[in-house]
């Protein structure tokens, strides 16, 4: 079912609900009117009769009983009879219309009376020594207000339709806006991620609008992260697919130390391809935001450790913990994996620009609502214009071993849980800061 049809129905039924109420209660109120109307005319016949008879030459009374007058005698009305008695009961004189029919007219007022079979309303006026009544059928009455119900009636009824049609076209009118935003969601390409433009939008659909711009622009920034991974995974994957199958190419045509040098250096190879797939998938799960949320909660000293345990692919020995003691007590609102994940990148990073017998130290700093990880190295450091660069995808340091990924991860993490990531180089050495808001119950 359309919208159209749908509001159509919704809002016709209340308009029909509403003027059958209201017809309702107008026909009503003219069917008293005109009762109340047809009841006066009684009267009015009545008294009407009662002067006449006082401008009589002669007393009726003296004409005896029985005595006939024409209509026009009384100007009583078509379809209307009057009858005249005395006080005693005596019928002095009747409309000629109705002879062979009394009329009751002991009480006076108005009453309902049968006659023949027919209901008759009457009214009774006494006037000196004489009683004069008036009547006519329901059936009449009844007749008389079909009549007139039903003039009212069309005129209600022709409104009603001319609403209804109305109201067809108004919501027609209406939904113009959101017909304009489907045709122009229709005339685009399918693979067109431009914002969608639509003039003049009423202010309940600019949330629609906005919101059918912000997923486009949703789905361009997931393209383009895909368009991006992909070319980087066939840049940075080329090279040690290109070393291995020179490595064993040689290994295949040569023997003894020769070989296994050979060997050793496809087999670096892969253990560098290795590590470029897994950094690549991260950073992919990290930017495509996928739930990392085990349920699992750490410590910050608990991150540490696991940090450490996870980093230097063995060589985490010269990694030296300082942690304060309200470290095992404190939780980062963040994934746990997300949060060793980060933290093993800055160890591997530190790791792999120090000497090898230098150490790389750790410390563990709880503060008010955050948690912050210092990590240090005794490298040669980098050089103030290239710490800019640092977190970019696939930027390396002079001749450096890794590939690229660490600290990019790293930066995706920090601005999507809300953390912040600072980076101090010295002669000595390059220090960094990862810091961690702390769980609200912490604070």
């Amino acid at each position: 079912m359309s919208l159209r049809l749908r509001l159509s129905l919704i809002l016709g039924t209340a308009f029909i609900l509403i003027w059958a109420l209201a017809a309702t209660w107008m026909l009503c109120d003219l069917r008293q009117q005109m009762m109340f109307s047809l009841d006066q005319r009684l009267v009015a016949s009545a008294r009407m009769v009662a002067g006449l008879i006082d401008q009589l030459p002669q007393p009726l009374t003296s004409k005896g009983e029985g005595t006939r007058l024409s209509t026009d005698q009384f100007s009583i009305p078509d379809g209307m009879a009057c009858q005249v008695s005395s006080l005693r009961g005596e019928i002095l004189a009747r409309s000629h219309n109705h002879a062979d029919q009394t009329l009751d007219d002991q009480r006076s007022g108005f009453h309902d009376q049968m006659i023949d079979g027919a209901l008759w309303r009457s009214f009774t006026y006494a006037r000196g020594d004489v009683r004069i009544t008036t009547a006519d059928r329901h059936l009449e009455r009844e007749a008389l207000n079909r009549s007139i119900l039903l003039a009212a009636s069309a005129p209600v009824l022709v409104a009603l339709l001319g609403s209804l049609g109305l109201l067809w076209l108004g919501v027609g009118k209406g939904l113009a806006p959101l017909n304009r935003m489907r045709d122009a969601l229709r005339r685009r390409s399918p693979d067109s991620l431009e914002p969608l433009q639509v003039r003049a939008l009423p202010s309940e659909l600019q949330p629609l609008l906005e919101t059918q711009n912000q997923l486009f622009q949703r789905i361009g920034q997931t393209i383009e992260r895909e368009r991006r991974l992909t070319g980087d995974a066939a840049h940075e994957l080329r090279s040690p697919l290109t070393a291995i199958k020179t490595h064993l190419q040689v290994a295949r045509m040569t023997d003894g130390k020769v070989r296994e040098q050979a060997l050793e250096h496809a087999e670096q190879g892969a253990d560098r391809l290795h590590r470029t797939l897994e950094q690549l998938l991260l950073l992919a799960r990290v930017e495509g935001s996928l739930s990392f949320d085990d349920g699992v909660q750490y410590s910050a000293e608990q991150i540490a450790r696991q940090a450490i345990q996870d980093a230097g692919l063995g060589d985490n020995r010269r990694i030296v913990l300082q942690a304060a003691a309200p470290a095992a007590q404190v939780f980062p609102d963040m994934p746990a994996a997300l949060a060793v994940a980060a933290l093993r990148n800055l160890l591997d990073n530190a790791l792999r620009h120090s000497a090898a017998d230098a150490p790389v130290e750790l410390q563990v700093q709880v503060e008010a609502n955050t948690v912050g990880f210092l990590v240090r190295d005794h490298g040669p450091g980098i050089d103030a214009q290239n710490l800019q660069h640092v977190t970019q995808r696939f930027w390396r340091n002079g001749h450096s071993e890794g590939c690229g990924l660490g600290l990019a991860i790293v930066q995706a993490i920090v601005q999507r849980c809300a953390c912040s990531l600072t980076f101090d180089s010295h002669a000595d050495g390059l220090r960094v800061l990862l810091q961690m808001p702390l769980r609200a119950h912490q604070m």
